[in-house]
């Protein structure tokens, strides 16, 4: 069963046990109530046999229904609602001597004489008004258990993706790492016994490229360290790259770049990686000619460096879904890229990467913000 399945059974069971606790607390509440207007029918008519009673009647049993009421507030009033007595009542209610019979339950009525009649409210006693709130705060108990789980779900489900990532990463550069190693020593020996030879040298080129390659890997399966360094040589040394790589269809405007100094908290291997990556991601968009274009952005905090390419753009439902390991749009790919392109920034870097437009058949940019060290 997936995390998904998981969650959506705990949210059904919870909504289960909400729904069954409210309906069986209310139906307690209802009939609580109506033990309660039982009672204040019996206290209202043994209140009625005391003042009716004479001065031979034995009033002890009536005396002790009365004083039995001890949790249901009751208010004794004359017809314009003045309070004459009270029990089970606060201080300065009954100091305000004034009663809004709507807001009360009753009247029943009680015959002071042929010529006087008063008239008996009451409210809920307060184990009902309690008994009410049950539901609620059940049900903030269960939401509060539901987000819990969520949460360690949740932060479950990310720490395994840290340790499948870093695993990853680690293999790769352990696995890149022999190979590389016994390129390099073909590579001496070819050198050493064609020295002339015009392809070694581009060969020589490709193994170092490899070796980056597997530094890069090594890093993001460790904690990287990060320094104060200008991001302008990181970026131009990306495009750099990517041009001798990319068809002469499409224009790479850097012009931004020259002669400025953006000082930002970077690993300069990490960061080139993520811009070959979006740049790569870029090319891919485009169909025959078509352009990449940088642009800086800064503000106190912060250094932002947006890529925008002319390519075939993203409908909205693919937006939502480039950052999740796996998704591609791609005939070809892994869906890895991306996530692991925001990881560098977000998590190492403690910057941002996102998608800042995408329209079809109008291009997308994406946008690299990264701190100023002062602001770190």
């Amino acid at each position: 069963m997936s995390n998904r399945q998981i969650g959506t059974l705990v949210l059904v069971i919870a909504m289960m046990i909400v729904a069954v606790s409210v309906l069986f607390t209310n139906n307690l509440a209802r009939a609580l109530q109506i033990e309660e207007q039982k009672n204040m029918a019996i206290w209202a008519e043994a209140t009625q046999q005391l003042i009716n009673a004479g001065e031979n009647d034995d009033i002890d049993f009536v005396s002790s229904v009365i004083e039995q009421n001890i949790t249901i507030p009751v208010y004794i009033c004359d017809a314009e609602g003045n309070i004459l007595a009270s029990r089970n009542v606060e201080k300065q209610i009954v100091e305000s001597n004034q009663l809004k019979p709507e807001d009360h339950h009753g009247p029943i009525e009680l015959k002071i004489d042929e010529d006087t009649t008063q008239y008996i409210y009451w409210d809920d006693s307060g184990l009902l008004i309690r008994l009410r709130y049950v539901p609620y705060a059940q049900f903030a108990l269960i939401f509060i258990f539901i987000a819990v789980a969520v949460i360690t779900m949740l932060t479950g489900q990310r720490s395994e993706e840290n340790r499948l990532w870093v695993g990853l990463s680690k293999e790769t550069a352990h696995q890149l790492g022999t190979p590389i190693s016994s390129l390099n020593a073909w590579q001496m020996l070819l050198a050493e016994k064609y020295p002339d030879d015009e392809y070694i040298p581009q060969m020589k080129r490709d193994i170092d490229r490899l070796q980056i390659i597997a530094d890069r890997f090594q890093k993001i399966g460790s904690e990287p360290d990060l320094n104060a360094e200008n991001l302008i040589p990181v970026v131009q040394s990306a495009v750099t790259y990517m041009r001798a790589r990319t068809s002469n269809r499409i224009t790479i405007d850097d012009a931004c770049l020259n002669g400025v100094e953006r000082i930002v908290m970077l690993n300069a291997p990490l960061m080139q990686w993520v811009v070959e990556n979006l740049m790569k991601n870029a090319v891919d968009a485009i169909s025959g000619n078509g352009s990449i274009t940088f642009q800086l952005h800064e503000n106190e905090h912060d250094v932002m460096l947006d890529i925008t390419d002319t390519g075939r753009g993203m409908d909205s439902a693919i937006q939502r879904r480039i950052f999740e390991p796996g998704f591609t749009s791609k005939d070809r790919g892994w869906g890895l890229g991306l996530p692991l392109a925001k990881r560098v920034v977000e998590q190492y870097h403690g910057g941002k990467l996102l998608l800042k437009s995408s329209q079809l058949g109008v291009g997308t940019t994406f946008r690299i913000v990264l701190k100023k060290p002062e602001h770190r």
